[in-house]
């Protein structure tokens, strides 16, 4: 069984920080970052517009996401998807709201442009473990949730490494073996030179058959590691953690 509370067995993942993990890698997130915010300002502008007109407003999607020591922090991204609802008032799936303009910000990973907001705040890094959904972390082993022992990244191994066409324990693997085989510079280049490559390929984008990723929860129900009992007691524990029902997770963009 998985999840917080599931499992007993914690694992503390020990290392030793080296000087680029200490020192060096924060200022060089932050350089890196303010220069592509000024070489790309154009590029985010024409975007800003475009989903403005395309898909409306809110130009800007906000999302709660387990950062450093599972802080949570808000993660700024462009919308992707419109709000269309059916009759009953409810939004409809994924599918049906992520239109081709979305789409294609997707695949060439436009859409998370405004990270670099993040990464200047000090919320994310440039490579780390992804920061994944509240509802996702309360279904982790103590184990996967050593991930948060670094700072998250905009990329990182598991997304140089099939991102969502391998299965989430693939997924959460990668993120500790960044952690675990230490953090270093030139494996940081790597990994944004492969990052680089893997968007220009447009590779690796959506999990087969979903236009969005599967959450982790969802998987583990569907697949039977999970019972329905635990899955609802435990979304009940993210919502609890983002705030209580009255700010209850919606995916709108």
């Amino acid at each position: 069984m998985r999840g917080t509370g599931l499992d007993s067995r914690k694992k503390t993942i020990r290392r030793k920080k080296g000087i680029y993990e200490k020192y060096v890698k924060r200022p060089v997130d932050l350089i890196l970052a303010l220069t592509a915010m000024v070489i790309l300002l154009p590029v985010i502008c024409v975007i800003g517009i475009l989903v403005r007109l395309k898909l409306g407003s809110p130009v800007i999607f906000k999302q709660k996401r387990p950062g450093l020591y599972e802080r949570i922090f808000t993660m700024y991204k462009f919308r992707t998807m419109t709000d269309e609802k059916d009759e009953g008032g409810k939004l409809l799936p994924d599918e049906d709201r992520l239109t081709a303009f979305g789409k294609l910000l997707r695949e060439t990973s436009c859409d998370e442009l405004l990270e670099l907001i993040n990464i200047v705040k000090g919320d994310l890094s440039w490579c780390g473990p992804r920061p994944q959904l509240v509802r996702d972390m309360v279904f982790m082993s103590n184990r996967q949730r050593q991930r948060h022992q670094v700072r998250p990244g905009l990329t990182g191994l598991a997304q140089v490494n099939g991102r969502n066409q391998i299965t989430w324990e693939e997924k959460l693997e990668w993120d500790l073996k960044y952690i675990e085989d230490g953090i270093t510079f030139w494996g940081d280049v790597k990994i944004l030179l492969k990052t680089v490559r893997k968007v220009f390929e447009k590779a690796d984008i959506h999990g087969e058959g979903l236009a969005t990723a599967e959450d982790y929860g969802d998987y583990l129900l569907r697949t039977g590691q999970v019972e329905r009992e635990t899955y609802d007691r435990l979304q009940i524990g993210a919502e609890e953690i983002l705030g209580g029902a009255g700010n209850r997770y919606v995916r709108k963009g």
